[in-house]
């Protein structure tokens, strides 16, 4: 018996008309935002005219508008907008230190199981350029042709 296999799993569900859930929910927060600054400035800075209230409430509904549907490289400008915080506020030089192996690490050897590693010498490793790699490859695509 066969089954049908879902095409299109990576797309969200819309739950509110066109939006999915998490676009309603960010539209819906920059709305609020974008009110409750139009309302907390006419507020606590009577004096300021409308059009400076409207233009500062704009920015919000700007920022969630490009949550909810911006794309970047193809990927949601949630995902930019992490990358972009991780990669300005971790530490860029790397700087390695030298840990003492102890018994109770894994990769601890010990000194007598060091003696008795065989080394292979040099002569016996065949060399091995890419081309060489690149032709094997070709011949083996080739065989895997031929037996279709």
């Amino acid at each position: 018996m066969r089954h049908k296999v879902p095409q299109f799993i990576d797309i969200e569900d819309k739950i509110f008309g066109p939006l999915s859930f998490r676009q309603a929910i960010y539209i819906a927060g920059s709305v609020g935002g974008g009110f409750a600054i139009f309302v907390g400035l006419e507020k606590f800075v009577p004096i300021l005219p409308t059009i400076i209230r409207f233009t500062l409430a704009v920015f919000p509904l700007a920022f969630g508008g490009a949550l909810a549907f911006l794309k970047v490289n193809k990927r949601p400008f949630v995902y930019f907008l992490e990358s972009f915080f991780v990669y300005t506020f971790k530490p860029k030089r790397y700087v390695w230190k030298k840990k003492e192996r102890t018994n109770g690490d894994a990769r601890y050897i010990d000194h007598d199981m060091k003696k008795n590693i065989v080394t292979v010498d040099e002569q016996y490793i065949p060399k091995i350029s890419r081309s060489k790699i690149r032709d094997l490859a070709w011949s083996l695509d080739m065989d895997i042709d031929k037996n279709k």
